[in-house]
């Protein structure tokens, strides 16, 4: 073997233990990277010096949503990813932003800026509480109608409607209650828009003398008219009560369910129902429902041909379209054209 082949033999077999030496060497000199624990204070993880706290939302927060304290809350964010919109803790108190209006959809975990909320008494604040298509109506009510004060704006309820109806006749007038709308949503009571808080974050309750609520045009103008008729009172809704009424409006054709099993579909028409309001086709209670002694029906009133009263039926009656009169005991009914006659058994005609 010459002294070239020689010579490059061994430059190959230096330039390969080189290249495994400086191989070997980047292996070892990378650690493996350590998952390193949250500071802890006082038993509470401590969030990362590279974050901040941020106010996100804790689910999906569509246009018009009223802010609640549920709604919302602090988690660490990074602070390369920090805008000057976010709310960050420390500077924004949270107490401040209940009953503000979302302006902007927020999706669930992400973080509220200022531009995507209205506060009350800012321009626009009502217009941005209503849903698409609806209308802001206010309701007169009192302490016993308002449900002493518990009905705060976000919640949903339904009006019942109570009037007397004299009709004719003697007796006393007729007392019913009818639910004549249900599902609507309260926006403010008494101008406020927001739940007062005392010091200890506590909910204060206080009587007010007008709610307005969020109704379409049509339920809008029988508002109007149901606060001619008789007196409105609030029943407070339950969170879950919408499973019923969704069952039914699916029964009737009122709402379209989604094809093929969609998720997101379904979600949506959830939302869609319990967002919802409804009127007509109310339960009704009249006196008698809960007092033996008042009436089930309205007093009727005998009318003859020209609208007149028929005055007390005794005896023979012999003028067109009178009622027949009623009379104690067995008795027979002579008709002779127009006329009737009420002849007790045993009596004379």
């Amino acid at each position: 073997m010459d002294a070239r082949k020689i010579i490059l033999l061994v430059g190959a077999l230096i330039v390969a233990a080189i290249t495994a030496f400086m191989a070997r060497s980047m292996v070892l000199g990378s650690s493996s990277p350590e998952a390193g624990a949250a500071p802890v204070v006082n038993g509470q993880p401590q969030p990362a010096q590279n974050t901040v706290q941020v106010l996100v939302a804790t689910r999906a927060l569509p246009v018009g949503t009223i802010l609640d304290p549920e709604a919302m809350k602090f988690v660490p964010w990074p602070k390369d990813l920090i805008e000057g919109a976010y709310y960050q803790q420390g500077e924004v108190d949270l107490k401040s932003l209940n009953g503000t209006v979302v302006r902007f959809a927020i999706p669930a975990g992400q973080p509220l800026t200022q531009g995507a909320l209205v506060k009350p008494g800012d321009r626009g604040f009502l217009a941005a509480a209503l849903g698409p298509g609806m209308r802001a109506v206010t309701v007169p009510v009192d302490a016993k109608g308002s449900v002493a004060g518990f009905v705060f704006p976000g919640d949903r309820v339904d009006l019942i409607l109570t009037q007397e109806v004299a009709g004719g006749g003697d007796g006393p007038s007729l007392k019913a209650a009818e639910t004549v709308l249900r599902n609507v949503r309260v926006l403010a009571t008494d101008q406020r828009t927001d739940k007062q808080t005392d010091e200890k974050g506590n909910t204060v309750v206080t009587t007010y003398s007008t709610v307005t609520i969020e109704a379409t045009p049509k339920i809008a103008e029988e508002i109007a008219v149901a606060q001619t008729v008789g007196t409105i009172s609030l029943s407070l809704r339950s969170i879950a009560d919408n499973q019923g009424e969704l069952e039914e409006a699916i029964a009737n054709g009122d709402v379209d369910v989604p094809e093929n099993g969609d998720a997101k579909g379904e979600k949506a028409m959830l939302a869609r129902v319990a967002a919802r309001p409804s009127a007509g086709a109310g339960s009704v209670s009249t006196g008698a429902d809960v007092s033996r002694f008042q009436r089930r029906t309205v007093p009727g009133k005998a009318r003859d041909d020209r609208g007149d009263s028929a005055p007390p039926a005794t005896g023979q009656t012999n003028y067109p379209g009178a009622a027949a009169p009623v009379a104690q005991g067995p008795v027979v009914k002579v008709s002779r054209g127009n006329s009737v006659t009420v002849v007790p058994v045993g009596g004379k005609n």
